[in-house]
C-alpha cells in the first residue's frame, strides 16, 4: 500500500513516529558526546587542593606569664606641717619634680624664735645657780675634813642640791633643743624626691600638726612599682626562678598592644587572696621617660624563661584528634602526611613541639577540612609571626618574598637556614 492511497489518519501517525526517532537519535547522540568527558588519563588524575602551609623553625622561644596589674609610686609622701603657725611662703611649683631636702614651705617662724630666746635664758639662771652650788658643796666638804666646822649632814644637802640643779639645767637643754627643732620645723623640706601634685593649702592660712588634710602629696616616679595579679598555681613557679636570678617585666598598655616600659620582679606577697585564688607581686621600673602613672592599669608579661632552639611551627597548624595531637605535613611531591606531634608549650600563637618534627619541615596552617592522608595540595607559603614580629618563611621550591640580604638592615637568616637544613637533613637520616 502506498502512502498516496493511506487515509490522512495514517500519515499523521506516520508524521509523528519520524518526529519521535529524531527526537530520540539526537537524545542518544547528545548523551553520548557528553559521556565521552576528558581522557581517562586526565579523569584519574586527583586534583589539588589549595592550602597554607608555613615551615617548623627552630628559634628561641620566650615563656610569658601575664597579669593584670595597677601602677603605684614607689614613695608617696603626704606633706604635713609639724608645728602650728601660719603659711607665709610657698618655695614649690604644682607638678615640678623636687630632691629630698629641697625647701617646699615657710611657717612664721618669730613665735617659736622668742621659745627658744627663753629656754636659752632660763638655761643661762639655772646653770649660773648649779656653779654656786658646787663651789659651796666643795666648800663644806673640805670644812668638814680639815677642822670638822661642817656636819656631815650640811655636805650630804647641799650636795643633793648640786643634783637637782643639775637635773635642772639638763631640763632646760632639753627645752632649748625642743625650742630649736621647732624653728627647723617651720621651713618644710622634701622627705623624698618625686614629682608634687597640686596645691591643698595657700599663703596666709593656719596650720595645724593636727590637720587631717596635707599640705601637699609627693609621689615618687623614678622608679615607680606596678603591683599585679597571677594564680596561685603559677607562684611557686615564680618563686623558683627568682632564686636563679632577676626575672624581667614588661608593661604594656591596658590594650595589651604597647610596651610602655621594661623593668625587674622585686618580691611577691606573702600570702594567697582566697576570693580570688590569686597572688600579688610586685615589679619596679625606672619610669625614665614617665611612661607609667600612679593608679594607671597596665598588662604585665612576667618573662619566666627562654627556650633555647626550640622546634616551633604556628599554633593554627595543631589539629586534635582521638589519639592526640597531629600535623599535616606537606612532602617533597606536595602529598600531606598525617603526622602525630607532642606538644611542649604554647606561647602566644607559636607552639613548640617536643616530638614528631623537625625544622624545615612543611606544615599546613589552613585548610586542613579537607585534606585526608595522601592528599594533594597546593601550598601557599604563609609568614611565620609572633607577638615581637614578623618573619617570612617559604615552602621548598618557592621564592622567599623576603630573600636573606635583600635590606642590609635586617639580620642575614642564612646561616640559620643552612643550619636548620643540616638538622632537618640529619633528622630524616
Amino acid at each position: 500500500m502506498t502512502l498516496t492511497g493511506c487515509s490522512s489518519q495514517q500519515r499523521n501517525r506516520l508524521a509523528v513516529l519520524r518526529f519521535v526517532l529524531l527526537v530520540v537519535a539526537i537524545f542518544t547522540t547528545a548523551c553520548s558526546q557528553s559521556g565521552a568527558g576528558p581522557s581517562p588519563a586526565r579523569a584519574n588524575a586527583p586534583q589539588s587542593i589549595p592550602v597554607t602551609t608555613a615551615l617548623a623553625q627552630q628559634q628561641d622561644l620566650p615563656i610569658y606569664l601575664n597579669g593584670l596589674g595597677s601602677v603605684t609610686a614607689y614613695y608617696t609622701v603626704n606633706v604635713k606641717s609639724r608645728v602650728d603657725g601660719q603659711l607665709v611662703e610657698v618655695k614649690f611649683r604644682e607638678g615640678e619634680f623636687v630632691k629630698k631636702g629641697d625647701l617646699l614651705a615657710v611657717i612664721d617662724p618669730r613665735p617659736y624664735q622668742v621659745q627658744l630666746d627663753q629656754a636659752q635664758a632660763q638655761l643661762f639662771r639655772d646653770q649660773a645657780q648649779l656653779k654656786d652650788a658646787q663651789l659651796n658643796y666643795e666648800r663644806y666638804k673640805n670644812l668638814l675634813e680639815d677642822s670638822g666646822a661642817m656636819s656631815q649632814q650640811q655636805v650630804d644637802t647641799q650636795k643633793a642640791m648640786v643634783d637637782q640643779l643639775e637635773g635642772t639645767v639638763r631640763n632646760d637643754r632639753a627645752l632649748v633643743d625642743n625650742a630649736k627643732l621647732n624653728l627647723v620645723y617651720c621651713h618644710i623640706t622634701a622627705p623624698e624626691s618625686g614629682r608634687i601634685g597640686l596645691r591643698l593649702v595657700d599663703p596666709g592660712n593656719i596650720v595645724h600638726a593636727s590637720d587631717a588634710n596635707p599640705m601637699l602629696v609627693i609621689t615618687q616616679l623614678q622608679p615607680i612599682a606596678v603591683i599585679f595579679t597571677l594564680p596561685q598555681d603559677q607562684l611557686q613557679i615564680v618563686a623558683n626562678r627568682m632564686r636563679r636570678g632577676t626575672l624581667e617585666t614588661d608593661a604594656y598598655s591596658r590594650d595589651d598592644q604597647t610596651k610602655l616600659a621594661a623593668g625587674k620582679l622585686l618580691t611577691i606577697d606573702n600570702q594567697i587572696d582566697q576570693t580570688t585564688g590569686t597572688g600579688k607581686l610586685k615589679a619596679v621600673f625606672d619610669n625614665r621617660n614617665n611612661e607609667l602613672w600612679p593608679n594607671q592599669f597596665v598588662n604585665v608579661h612576667l618573662l619566666l624563661e627562654t627556650k633555647k632552639d626550640a622546634t616551633v611551627v604556628p599554633s593554627a597548624a595543631l589539629q586534635r584528634g582521638p589519639q592526640g595531637s597531629y600535623v599535616y605535613v606537606v612532602k617533597k611531591d606536595n602529598r600531606v602526611e598525617v603526622r602525630p606531634v607532642k606538644i611542649s608549650t604554647t606561647e602566644g600563637n607559636l607552639t613548640e613541639i617536643a616530638t614528631g618534627l623537625v625544622p624545615n619541615e612543611v606544615v599546613v596552617t589552613d585548610g586542613q577540612d579537607k585534606l585526608q592522608a595522601n592528599s594533594r595540595v597546593e601550598p601557599h607559603p604563609q609568614g611565620l609571626s609572633q607577638s615581637s614580629g614578623t618573619e617570612s618563611v617559604s615552602t621548598p621550591g618557592t621564592p622567599n618574598p623576603n630573600p636573606p640580604g635583600a635590606n642590609p638592615g635586617r639580620r642575614d637568616h642564612r646561616g640559620g637556614a643552612r643550619n636548620l637544613g643540616n638538622q632537618a637533613g640529619t633528622a630524616s637520616q
